[in-house]
């Protein structure tokens, strides 16, 4: 392949629609998780991307050496440490944390699904909730990943010239670059939270 065609390609664009999105029950029946995204394998993740359903205040797991970013989806959440500190995080609000020492989910407006974001090592990266009206772009940017969760609404996922997909409520979609300038449009309407992912 020549250097010219390899800049040309395009993204790749890879749907993880709510169908195959797996479900995992909590060890203590408080809750269950669905995983969107964990790499680079299940038992040794550095990347880990779910929507967990929370039905009853009670404690985190235990994460060390894990970095936590979440994003309350249905109803306020708040966080209460060891050290008897707090973090309050209203509805599409952004909570950063280290997983250990693990706080307590309160619910202060009953029960509700997180977004949720771990990291391990050296990955990075960021979280975006936001309301999506008419369109939105997704910058082509060296080294970053984007993975688009659609809460709620009807989208349409284009990348570059040649791939799009449609979102229906809670699917997600992950664009990876291949070294191309090439962004990505999300158009449509409804909530939509976007990952930074950075090599």
């Amino acid at each position: 392949m020549t250097a010219d065609r390899h800049h040309r390609k395009v993204p790749r664009l890879k749907v993880i629609p709510r169908a195959v999105q797996r479900d995992e029950a909590w060890a203590n029946g408080a809750g269950s998780t669905t995983v969107l995204l964990r790499e680079p394998d299940e038992a040794n993740w550095r990347i880990r991307v779910s929507v967990a359903r929370v039905e009853r205040e009670g404690p985190f797991s235990d994460l060390p050496e894990t970095r936590r970013v979440l994003v309350p989806l249905d109803a306020p959440m708040t966080l209460r440490f060891p050290d008897g500190h707090e973090l309050h995080g209203a509805r599409f609000g952004t909570l950063h944390f280290d997983g250990s020492p693990a706080p307590v989910g309160l619910l202060p407006d009953g029960s509700t699904r997180d977004f949720n974001l771990m990291l391990r090592g050296g990955a990075c990266g960021e979280v975006l909730a936001r309301t999506l009206v008419d369109s939105m772009v997704l910058p082509a940017e060296p080294g970053v990943r984007w993975l688009a969760y659609l809460d709620s609404g009807r989208a349409l996922l284009r990348v570059g010239a040649g791939e799009e997909a449609e979102l229906n409520p809670r699917d997600a979609a992950l664009v990876t670059p291949h070294g191309a300038t090439a962004r990505a449009l999300i158009e449509g309407a409804g909530e939509i939270v976007l990952v930074k992912l950075y090599a």
